[in-house]
């Protein structure tokens, strides 16, 4: 007895081992067939909702033929067809095709209205008025002052030569030293001031030409300057430029006179309206455009020299074949329209398109003037003929029929 019982416990626990190692293996299976699939079949039934076999060979032939348009042939329609797909009709028709030109513009200022501060002698610009660019300045009014060793000894002289001349004419010697005043840059007022005085003034003020804006100070206080110094340029933002960069093959549609929209979305509102008052002679090398050039006030400032927009110009019009947009089939690979035949025939026609307007499109090629081409239930029309020139049967010859 006590013997069988170490025995028995010992084959209790191998079937227990056993049972164990099956269940986990059963468990194991069932878990890899859940998810990929017993790699041999379990049983030869296919599964209830498994799809037909794969086709390799077949799905290979398709992947092929996927770049090539597919074929399609003249559909023929009843009178049951015609209501069921709704078939509408236009013909193709001759138009004048006007085609707006959109340009990239930018503003500039009016090279025009833009002067160039410069001292009329050498000598040392002491004062400077002007603290930064962009500042506003108003005609007549002080931007420098310059000491000038030529214009004080200038001075001295006419003032002599007066002194000289007494109560009497003046002296040829003080009219020739008053006209070199004036050519060095005194105005009238200044002249009539040292002429009061009897003192000459150590320097001389150089005024703001027109108002405007300051766009560029070329020097600061206390450079040595001659006749060629820049100081300042100012100009005058009333009225400005806008430039548009015409395209290459667009150049010959323009004209001065040609009227514009002018967009800038910066700024929202209204377009400007515009008409092209230059074109320039020559083509930039870089961009291969033409500069058309707009005149637009600016009373406000709003326009801003550098502000980008966009030119909305009228092209020249011209006759052009159209048609309705939705009357185009367009499979990625080409386009196609379905012309009326007649008999309630209608045959596919490969089209070549040009220009693309809000409702029609022109066809260069394919069409021709008067010809009936179908508008309404094309792509209805267009299942038909594929599934004709396939061989199927339509799936709408059954539609409208009376049970």
């Amino acid at each position: 007895m006590k013997s069988f019982l170490p025995q028995a416990t010992r084959r209790a626990s191998l079937l227990t081992g056993f049972t164990i190692g099956a269940l986990v293996v059963t468990t194991a299976l069932g878990v890899q067939h859940a998810r990929h699939g017993w790699p041999f079949s379990l049983h030869h039934a296919p599964e209830p909702d498994a799809g037909p076999p794969i086709d390799h060979a077949s799905a290979s032939a398709a992947s092929q033929d996927a770049g090539q348009p597919q074929p399609r042939t003249a559909a023929k329609l009843d009178d049951r067809q015609h209501e069921y797909i709704g078939v509408r009709i236009e013909r193709v028709r001759r138009e004048p095709l006007t085609l707006p030109l959109r340009a990239v513009a930018t503003v500039v200022p009016d090279e025009s209205r833009v002067t160039h501060v410069h001292a009329r002698v050498a000598g040392w610009l002491e004062e400077l008025h002007i603290n930064t660019t962009g500042q506003q300045v108003r005609a007549g009014e002080p931007v420098a002052a310059v000491f000038s060793q030529d214009l004080l000894a200038t001075q001295i002289e006419y003032l002599a030569a007066r002194k000289d001349a007494g109560s009497g004419p003046p002296s040829v010697v003080a009219e020739g030293a008053h006209t070199r005043l004036k050519l060095l840059g005194m105005s009238d007022t200044e002249i009539a001031a040292i002429e009061r005085d009897g003192k000459p003034r150590r320097l001389v003020t150089l005024t703001a030409p027109h108002g405007g804006v300051v766009l560029r100070r070329g020097v600061s206080a206390g450079t040595a300057i001659d006749p060629s110094t820049e100081i300042l340029t100012v100009a005058d933002l009333s009225t400005v430029w806008v430039l548009a960069e015409i395209p290459e093959h667009a150049a010959a549609q323009l004209n001065v006179g040609t009227r514009a929209l002018l967009e800038f979305p910066a700024l929202g509102g209204e377009p400007v309206p515009a008409q092209v008052d230059f074109l320039y002679p020559t083509l930039s090398e870089r961009t291969r455009t033409l500069r058309a050039r707009f005149s637009v006030p600016n009373p406000d400032g709003r326009l801003r020299p550098g502000i980008y927009g966009t030119a909305v110009l009228a092209g020249a019009p011209r006759e052009a074949l159209l048609i309705p947009r939705d009357a185009v089939v367009d499979t990625g690979l080409g386009q196609h329209v379905f012309v009326a035949a007649g008999d309630g025939s209608y045959e596919p026609r490969s089209v070549r398109l040009g220009a693309r307007l809000a409702d029609r499109v022109e066809v260069l090629d394919g069409l021709a003037e008067g010809e009936p081409v179908v508008t309404s239930g094309v792509f209805l029309l267009d299942s038909e003929s594929r599934l004709r020139a396939s061989g199927s049967a339509s799936p709408h010859a059954d539609h409208g029929k009376s049970p």
